[in-house]
């Protein structure tokens, strides 16, 4: 899920461009270029994603909070949630803006693999195949 591969195969890629801070970074293949398991399930499939893009934003807000929190534990920085409100809005939101083409492709990752299943027997055909061509 991590490495933005196929759910089906875990080999083919998600994305056109591997680095999430090149242009086009959102361009998904339309299938797998291993197995060919299709990507554009439905129209709106991806829709879904924004509910795990919202999860993961809180929990990027909430690890803020708690690192600047351990910083003033840790003597680093004096920080109080009502006495600095500007520092963590302002870090929360350089680093939301910072992670987004990241988030964005996790979401979407994270997303396909929930509904689709590895498929082994596939692999092992694709092993076989590959073995056979030696």
């Amino acid at each position: 899920m991590l490495t933005n591969r196929c759910p089906s195969c875990h080999e083919g890629y998600l994305f056109v461009k591997s680095n999430p801070y090149a242009s086009g970074f959102m361009n998904m293949e339309k299938k797998c270029a291993r197995c060919g398991a299709d990507f554009q399930r439905e129209p709106g499939f991806y829709f879904g994603a924004a509910y795990v893009s919202y999860a993961l934003t809180v929990a990027l807000w909430v690890a803020v909070v708690v690192a600047l929190y351990t910083f003033d534990f840790i003597g680093l920085i004096s920080y109080g949630f009502f006495e600095n409100p500007v520092l963590t809005i302002v870090l929360g939101i350089t680093l939301l803006v910072v992670l987004l083409p990241v988030l964005y492709r996790l979401s979407r990752s994270l997303w396909i693999h929930m509904f689709v299943q590895r498929n082994d027997h596939l692999r092992s055909e694709t092993s076989l195949d590959d073995d056979s061509a030696e």
